[in-house]
């Protein structure tokens, strides 16, 4: 990884298994990443939850869960080292469900190709895609922006990408 990318901390990865490889594979495997940003957020979720009163009971108010929500994954300031990024936001344009995929995304130590967190998303979808921005008074990479939908995410402790399954 060269001077340039290493301020790109976010790596976006489109295929599980990428994951759980063979230390010895995890450079290249993270070199091969399709994209890679300086910002990540929407790594979260929210349970909603409705009130209950029951009859006789004054002091408290039953805490009843409703449904699970899970924030958008927003990808930000990158560069796609692969166009898989772009065709994969293309694809939920024209058959949604064919665009569905499973992925991770994977925080590296600074100034390094170290992992040192990976959280992986479930039936993930590029709801969201912002192209570069051109400036010909700046000498900057492209910026791009990548917002994932998605119905699940897990945290995956950093040593989960160098080979400890």
């Amino acid at each position: 990884m060269d001077d340039v990318q290493n301020a790109f901390r976010f790596l976006v990865l489109l295929d599980p298994f990428d994951v759980f490889i063979p230390r010895e594979l995890a450079a290249l495997a993270l070199e091969r990443a399709p994209g890679a940003f300086q910002r990540c957020s929407g790594l979260g979720a929210t349970l909603d939850v409705t009130s209950y009163a029951e009859g006789g009971r004054n002091d408290y108010l039953h805490q009843l869960p409703v449904r699970h929500e899970w924030g958008r994954i927003s990808l930000s300031r990158g560069i796609a080292r692969d166009p898989v990024l772009f065709a994969w936001y293309e694809a939920g344009l024209f058959g949604s469900l064919g665009a569905r995929r499973d992925g991770a995304i994977v925080m590296l130590a600074r100034n390094s190709m170290v992992p040192t967190m990976v959280w992986t998303f479930t039936a993930g979808l590029a709801a969201s895609w912002s192209g570069p921005e051109f400036d010909a008074e700046q000498d900057g990479l492209a910026i791009e922006r990548l917002e994932i939908a998605h119905e699940g995410l897990k945290c995956v402790p950093g040593a989960g990408l160098a080979g400890v399954v």
